[in-house]
């Protein structure tokens, strides 16, 4: 019975072991596929935000990582690539975080004109609620494009909420909160950009970390 014990033992460690080898490889297989879709996703989204004619150097070439909890909502460094023509800057792409989404955290691309004014707003990854929360992309609904062209007239402007409380932003039935993360979040990049310009130039470059 022992040694039955111990076979039996000895089969299932050795039948543990290939699942988890089994998974590592197959992990390994597919994570630099799944970065490269990431990447493929991100560089369409910039286009869309910060269109080829905005910029004659690439966008790649102008990117910091910025780190700012009180604007980005996260603690970690995100991206902001800058649009550059003849010198000048055009605009800018920012990544930021909706933490107090629905389901959790909602991650953005806010692009912002030199003049202050909103290009775009793109969703790259989310939690919510399909049929409900999940409108805030655009291929389920235009929803997100409310904000093309709206500016922030100062760190109190009513307007920055959604209709329930008060603002301009529509809403979604049932699901409330996952819009008021997105103003948000949108609206306190317009402040980052507002307040703290020079943090999106002066910011460590991403270099090979992109």
């Amino acid at each position: 019975m022992l040694d039955m014990m111990r076979k039996n033992g000895l089969t299932l460690a050795v039948f543990a072991l290939a699942c988890t080898a089994l998974v590592a490889f197959t992990h390994s297989l597919t994570r630099q596929t799944i970065v490269e879709q990431e990447q493929a996703q991100l560089l369409l989204v910039l286009n869309e935000l910060l269109p080829p004619e905005s910029h004659d150097e690439p966008l790649f070439d102008h990117c910091v990582l910025l780190g700012n909890e009180q604007y980005l909502g996260s603690p970690d460094p995100l991206p902001v690539f800058t649009a550059v023509k003849n010198g000048e800057v055009q605009g800018h792409a920012i990544e930021a975080i909706a933490p107090d989404g629905y389901s959790g955290a909602i991650k953005l691309v806010v692009g912002v004109r030199a003049d202050g004014s909103l290009s775009g707003v793109r969703v790259l990854n989310h939690n919510e609620t399909p049929g409900l929360g999940d409108k805030i992309e655009l291929k389920k609904s235009p929803w997100v494009r409310g904000f093309d062209g709206k500016s922030l007239l100062g760190e109190e402007d009513p307007r920055w909420a959604v209709r329930n409380d008060g603002g301009q932003f529509d809403a979604f039935t049932g699901a409330t909160i996952t819009p008021r993360a997105v103003v948000k979040a949108v609206r306190n990049v317009l402040l980052l950009v507002d307040q703290q310009p020079q943090l999106l130039t002066r910011s460590p470059r991403c270099g090979d970390t992109l």
